[in-house]
């Protein structure tokens, strides 16, 4: 290579070394940490056909999602938005008063309120879906929706609040909430227990006991001695008034973890006549019970109103 050639191919490496290159726009962006959940999500939507399905341009998958398991969501974001700020208070409004009235008729109905709001805004929410829609097919889709929301949200969540929170037992025809989160070992002696009573056959003779809920003080403890007479029962020798159907005479001493509970709830005649010192003795049986048949505490007042537990 000549002279003249060697120094040009040197000022070209020496004005190479000067310039700063930039990334070029055509060199494809790094993976995210996220990109392997896209992919999935894309290959789980082909494998089901929704990448076949098109939505209209009012309806968003998000829309959708929101508008079914938040009440008023989507009157809200379908317009006109106080409509939508009034569906959110409305709701709000009802959910005060199934609490305020839990376990009544008019707390069932308020609950009944509560699915048809949110029932409803989901509805207005996917008019643009059903706009073409035959009579029949907009039914048959409000009732699947009514189903969904009311099976996967409402259902559940009564559930979770009866079993771990609250449940109301109806009680000489009036409502009794419970508190269920209560602590069987917090029970003391003269506090009110919520208990299940489990159906069986005959105890004695033409008695038998069905599956229900008791409710009743607990006046004897593990370890107390229980002795009945014909005016009265006594708990280690303090006396007692006598309760309907207790026996004349005997004595029992409390089981290590339970209580001695006397039952509370009507008798209803049978076939045959049946002796007192029958029913006085099922009873009895029925009076002692166990820890793991606890269900909870019932409140003194709900809200504002005293609760009647006799």
């Amino acid at each position: 290579m000549s002279a003249v050639g060697k120094l040009k191919l040197e000022l070209q490496l020496v004005a190479r070394s000067n310039i700063q290159e930039e990334p070029s726009p055509y060199y494809p962006p790094r993976a995210r940490w996220y990109s392997p959940l896209l992919s999935l999500g894309s290959t789980i939507r082909r494998r089901i056909g929704l990448d076949r399905i098109h939505l209209p341009a009012e309806v968003t998958v998000g829309g959708l999602i929101g508008s079914f398991f938040i009440p008023g969501l989507g009157v809200y974001l379908r317009g006109p938005r106080i409509w939508g700020q009034a569906a959110f208070a409305g709701w709000g409004f009802v959910c005060v008063l199934f609490i305020v009235w839990f376990g009544h008729t008019a707390g069932h109905f308020a609950f009944g309120l509560l699915l048809a709001i949110h029932t409803i805004g989901f509805m207005h929410y996917c008019h643009p879906l059903l706009r073409q829609a035959e009579l029949r097919s907009r039914l048959l889709f409000t009732l699947l929706a009514l189903l969904a929301i009311s099976l996967l949200i409402y259902v559940p969540i009564r559930r979770v609040i009866q079993q771990h929170w609250l449940t109301p037992l109806r009680v000489n025809g009036h409502v009794v909430v419970v508190q269920t989160q209560f602590s069987a070992e917090a029970i003391q002696r003269g506090d009110w227990s919520a208990y299940k009573l489990e159906g069986s056959g005959m105890w004695e003779e033409a008695v038998r006991l069905r599956s229900g809920m008791g409710l009743g003080p607990v006046p004897a403890m593990a370890g107390d001695r229980v002795e009945f007479s014909t005016n009265n029962f006594t708990v280690n020798s303090v006396a007692q008034p006598r309760l309907p159907h207790m026996p004349d005479s005997g004595a029992v001493t409390v089981p290590e973890k339970n209580w001695f509970v006397w039952p509370n709830f009507d008798i209803s005649g049978g076939h045959g006549n049946v002796g007192e010192n029958n029913i006085s003795a099922a009873m009895l049986q029925m009076a002692t019970v166990s820890q793991a048949q606890f269900v909870g505490k019932p409140f003194k007042r709900w809200l504002w109103r005293r609760q009647v537990l006799s």
